[in-house]
């Protein structure tokens, strides 16, 4: 295979996962399009928001022993190529039922794409990269899904919905061949890494892609899968981060997922819609970077943790809640929005980190990975239907923010139980 030089594999890698984020951004400006051309209900736009998740939701953990086995590279182009297919088929639904099990295949390939990521990052970039890169991979959902949110009513008011699906999946076919290309092949690294070894000391040192577990021997075990699971599983750690994840994702997508509902609901003009809601996703990513950076700078994790819900649950109450039918004004009501996604923004990045240093062994990278990405699925998956029909039972969404505003409460309290968490294995440290 040729390899493609001037690039940096870790910056092809966040590439990767901002396309597969489009397959998840695409359709929250969709929703007013397709409840008119399908006759989707607004719950049943709540599974399509949140059915991209299922295969994460059910077979996250597995993927990752799948990736520490067969190859995290394969895997990514695996979940690239079958986002493209999905999405093209999408395209051709004419009613929300085959809509919504393309949407099940989507997630299935969102999974394989995402998953392997921060396994990936690790095996290509120095330990004094490390945190920084994971910040900087944190941001793939929130700029694909800005991306979309600005593209998409633009696309769609010229086009309508289905050339929308289908330019998105030629995106991530596209994807999948630049990452073909650039990001070097499994078994290759493993040699490479391996010989770099004696140089880089330390079973932590990102140096070593052997001693990492996502390469070469040590990833590629199939018959030690059972207890990979097993120690991943009897680990606290990788359960923290994963329920503090889920309950981060589910108010995320919950309200960002939304916007474009409510400011339709608002009387928004679409292409107002569409920046606004583009620029409350895109904020986000300031928080990912910035955490990247303190991490590195030697802020404590959960101190993150803490005021990134602590600015959840405020600006949620802030840009949906109400008292006696009146609320803030709409300046401040957006003002709320972005404080809700800027300093959220810090809870991925950190979280991220966390599952890199808290997996059980060097041989379950990704399969930790894997885990908390199953039980962001899950958030993704309930938080969505959950807001919705709360809406639908109080006539508006003024009262969405109790069940945000809870889960933000919830990520502080494991919050508070992570700080007492170290990190597993030799070398490894909170620095």
């Amino acid at each position: 295979m040729t390899e493609r030089r001037g690039i940096d594999p870790a910056f092809v890698v966040v590439a990767a996962g901002v396309s597969a984020a489009l397959h998840v951004g695409k359709l929250p400006p969709a929703i007013p399009v397709l409840q008119e051309a399908l006759g989707v209900t607004l719950v049943e736009a709540g599974f399509l928001l949140s059915l991209v998740q299922v295969a994460g939701m059910a077979f996250g953990i597995f993927a990752g022993l799948a990736a520490d086995s067969v190859g995290l590279k394969r895997c990514m182009l695996a979940g690239l190529v079958t986002l493209s297919v999905a999405g093209m088929a999408g395209g051709f639904a004419t009613a929300a039922l085959p809509l919504l099990v393309l949407r099940a295949v989507e997630g299935f390939g969102f999974l394989l794409a995402v998953m392997p990521a921060p396994g990936l990052i690790r095996r290509l970039v120095a330990r004094e990269r490390l945190n920084t890169m994971l910040g900087l991979w944190s941001c793939y959902m929130p700029l694909g899904t800005a991306l979309a949110l600005l593209a998409g009513p633009l696309v769609m008011q010229r086009t309508g919905w289905p050339p929308w699906w289908w330019a998105i999946a030629v995106i991530s076919f596209g994807m999948a061949l630049w990452v073909w290309r650039a990001v070097p092949a499994d078994a290759r690294a493993a040699k490479a890494s391996a010989a770099l070894a004696p140089l880089t000391g330390s079973a932590g040192s990102a140096g070593s892609a052997a001693s990492r577990g996502t390469s070469g021997t040590t990833e590629q075990s199939p018959g030690h899968w059972h207890a990979r699971l097993a120690r991943t599983l009897a680990a606290r750690g990788p359960w923290l981060v994963a329920l503090c994840f889920a309950v981060y994702s589910a108010q995320w997508l919950s309200l960002i997922g939304f916007l474009p509902s409510i400011y339709a609901q608002a009387g928004v003009a679409p292409a107002s819609m569409g920046v606004l809601t583009a620029l409350a996703a895109a904020v986000n990513m300031i928080g990912n970077i910035a955490a990247g950076r303190l991490l590195q700078r030697g802020v404590r994790p959960q101190w993150l943790l803490w005021a990134g819900f602590v600015a959840m649950a405020a600006g949620a109450l802030a840009a949906i809640g109400e008292v006696g039918g009146i609320g803030l004004s709409p300046a401040l009501r957006y003002a709320g929005v972005l404080l809700f996604s800027t300093l959220g923004g810090m809870i991925p990045a950190t979280l991220f980190t966390l599952a890199v240093r808290l997996a059980p062994g060097d041989d379950t990278v990704s399969t930790t990975v894997g885990w908390v990405q199953q039980w962001s699925a899950i958030g993704q998956f309930v938080g969505p239907p959950l807001v919705g029909w709360l809406a639908a039972r109080v006539g508006g969404w003024q009262w969405t923010w109790v069940a945000t505003g809870g889960c933000a409460l919830v990520g502080m309290l494991i919050a508070a139980l992570l700080a007492e968490r170290k990190p597993a294995g030799p070398g490894r440290r909170w620095g």
